[in-house]
C-alpha cells in the first residue's frame, strides 16, 4: 500500500466558501492565502500530542503497519523493475517509458478516480485495489522467474499498475482522514510518508542484493506476497470507529464541479501547480540515479540501491520533522521547493560520488518537507464532500505528469548525459518554486519583512496595507 504524504491540535481551516475561513471577509486581501500564526496553545509549530499521536488509533496502526510491509515490497519492486528494464534494452529512454506508462493513466483518467473515491465506500475500494496490485506484482514475478521478461511485459503491467492507482491513490489519500478525523488529520498524512519512505530504507537495499544474487523474479514475488499485509489490516479494522464522512451523491458535473473549486481557491489551485512542475520534471530519480550509477560512477545494481536508500534517510526525517508541526505555511512550501531544485542542480555538477551521494539526504529532506505540506495543505483546504476530487486532481498533476517528464528527461539524459539531465531537472523545479511564490505573495496582498531582532522571525509575511505602504515608501525616502 504505497502511501503519501495530518492535523494536530489547531482546527483544521474552514471551508473557503465560509465568512472567516481562507478567502473570506475576515482574511486580509480576501486573496484565501493564510497568514495567521500558529493555533494559542503551540509553540515553535509543534503540539504537545507528540510526532506519533496518530498511532493511538487502533485502525490506523493496523493501516500502518500493513502499509510498511507493502510499501518495502514496492520499493523492492520499483528497484528491480528499473534495473530489469535498463539490463534488457541498456538504455534510460526505456526506462523512462516504464516510469511514463505506470503514471499515464492518472494523467488520463485520474479525475474519474476522485469521483469514485468520493461516492463509494473507501475501505472496501481499498480492499480491491490492493488485491489487484498484489495479482499485479505476481504476475510479473512468475514471467520473470520463468525466465519468459520481454520489455513489453514490463510496459504493460506497469500500466495495469497505473489504471488500478488511478482509484487507489485517492482513495487512500481521503481514508485516511475516516481514521484519524480532522484533528489528527496532518500528522497521520506526515506518518504515512514517513512509513513509506522507511520502507525505502529498506527495499532499495534488499533488492539490490536479490537482484544481484537471485534476479529481479524473486523481488516482484516478494512484493506481490507483501499485499496481503494490507488487505489483512483493512479487514481487521473496527469500522463502528471510523469518522463518518459524507460522501457526494451520484450526478452529472461533478469533475467540472471540482475542477470549478479549485480553479476558484488560490489557496489550492497554486500549491497545485507547482506540485504539477515538480512531480513532472524534478522527481524522475529512477531514470537519474540509474544513469548516474551505470554511466557516471560505473557501478552496479547496489550502488543504485544504496543512492536511493540515502534519498530515503533524507526523506523520513523531513516527514518526522513534518509530523510535529501545526501549520503548514506557504514559505515552507516554496522555500522547500527551491532548496530542493537548488541541490539537484549543485549534485548534478559535483565530480565525487561521496559528495553525490551525501547530497542524496537534504534532497530527500526537501522534496519530502515540499510533498507532506503541499498535501496536507491541500487536504485541510477542502470540504469534506470535494476532498477525493481535489486530491485526485493533486495526484494527477503530481504523478500524471511523468509520462510527459518521464520520456523526455529519460532522452534528454541520454542524449546529453546524466549531469545535464539532473541540472536540468532541478533548474525547472527552482524557477517553478520562485515563480509560484511571487504570484502567492500578490495574490495574498502580502510583502516581504525583514526582522532582526533575536527570538523573531528573520523573514516573513505580513498584509499590505495602505499604512504598511506609507511605512515602506518613507524608509526608502
Amino acid at each position: 500500500m504505497s502511501t503519501g504524504p495530518g492535523a494536530d491540535s489547531a482546527p483544521a481551516p474552514k471551508n473557503p466558501a465560509h465568512p472567516g475561513g481562507p478567502g473570506g471577509p475576515g482574511n486580509p486581501g480576501n486573496s484565501g492565502i493564510p497568514v495567521s500564526d500558529p493555533a494559542p496553545g503551540v509553540t515553535a509549530g509543534r503540539t504537545r500530542g507528540g510526532t506519533f499521536r496518530s498511532l493511538r488509533i487502533r485502525n490506523y496502526r493496523l493501516f500502518a503497519t500493513g502499509a510498511m510491509i507493502s510499501n518495502t515490497g514496492t520499493w523492492m519492486s520499483r528497484i528491480a523493475q528499473d534495473w530489469l528494464v535498463l539490463s534488457l534494452t541498456g538504455s534510460s529512454t526505456a526506462v523512462g517509458i516504464t516510469t511514463a506508462l505506470q503514471f499515464l493513466p492518472m494523467l488520463l483518467f485520474g479525475l474519474y478516480g476522485g469521483v469514485i473515491a468520493d461516492r463509494c465506500p473507501r475501505r472496501r475500494l481499498l480492499l480491491f485495489t490492493q488485491t489487484a496490485l498484489g495479482l499485479c506484482g505476481l504476475a510479473l514475478a512468475t514471467l520473470t522467474l520463468s525466465g519468459h521478461v520481454q520489455v513489453w511485459h514490463v510496459y504493460l503491467i506497469a500500466f495495469l499498475l497505473g489504471m488500478v492507482t488511478v482509484v487507489d491513490n485517492p482513495t487512500r489519500q481521503v481514508f485516511v482522514n475516516e481514521m484519524v478525523g480532522p484533528k489528527d488529520l496532518r500528522n497521520a498524512v506526515s506518518l504515512n510518508s514517513a512509513n513509506f519512505q522507511s520502507a525505502r530504507l529498506i527495499g532499495p537495499a534488499v533488492a539490490g542484493v536479490l537482484i544481484t544474487a537471485v534476479g529481479s523474479g524473486w523481488a516482484f514475488l516478494i512484493n506481490g506476497v507483501s499485499f496481503g499485509a494490507p488487505i489483512v489490516g483493512l479487514l481487521l479494522m473496527r469500522t463502528s470507529e471510523l469518522h463518518k464522512v459524507e460522501r457526494a451523491p451520484r450526478g452529472k458535473g461533478q469533475l467540472r464541479e471540482g475542477l470549478r473549486y479549485v480553479a476558484g481557491n488560490p489557496e489550492l489551485i497554486w500549491p497545485i501547480v507547482l506540485v504539477g512542475f515538480i512531480g513532472t520534471f524534478g522527481f524522475n530519480f529512477p531514470i537519474w540515479l540509474s544513469a548516474f550509477a551505470d554511466d557516471v560512477f560505473h557501478a552496479g545494481p547496489g550502488t543504485y540501491g544504496l543512492l536511493n536508500t540515502l534519498i530515503a534517510i533524507g526523506s523520513v526525517t523531513g516527514a518526522l520533522l513534518a509530523a510535529r508541526r501545526v501549520v503548514a505555511r506557504r514559505r515552507l512550501l516554496v522555500g522547500a521547493a527551491l532548496m530542493f531544485g537548488v541541490l539537484e542542480m549543485v549534485a548534478a555538477a559535483t565530480p565525487y560520488f561521496w559528495l553525490f551521494a551525501a547530497l542524496m539526504v537534504p534532497i530527500g529532506i526537501f522534496s519530502l518537507t515540499f510533498n507532506v505540506t503541499a498535501n496536507s495543505s491541500v487536504q485541510l483546504a477542502t470540504d469534506p464532500a470535494m476532498r477525493g476530487r481535489v486530491m485526485s486532481l493533486f495526484m494527477m498533476v503530481f504523478v500524471g505528469g511523468t509520462p510527459i517528464g518521464g520520456p523526455l528527461v529519460g532522452w534528454l539524459t541520454d542524449t546529453c548525459g546524466a549531469r545535464i539531465g539532473f541540472a536540468a531537472g532541478g533548474l525547472i523545479s527552482a524557477a517553478a518554486a520562485a515563480a509560484v511564490g511571487l504570484i502567492l505573495v500578490r495574490a495574498g496582498g502580502l510583502r516581504l519583512k525583514l526582522d532582526l531582532r533575536r527570538g523573531h522571525p528573520h523573514v516573513i509575511f505580513v498584509p499590505r496595507t495602505p499604512e504598511t505602504e506609507e511605512k515602506s515608501l518613507a524608509a526608502t525616502a
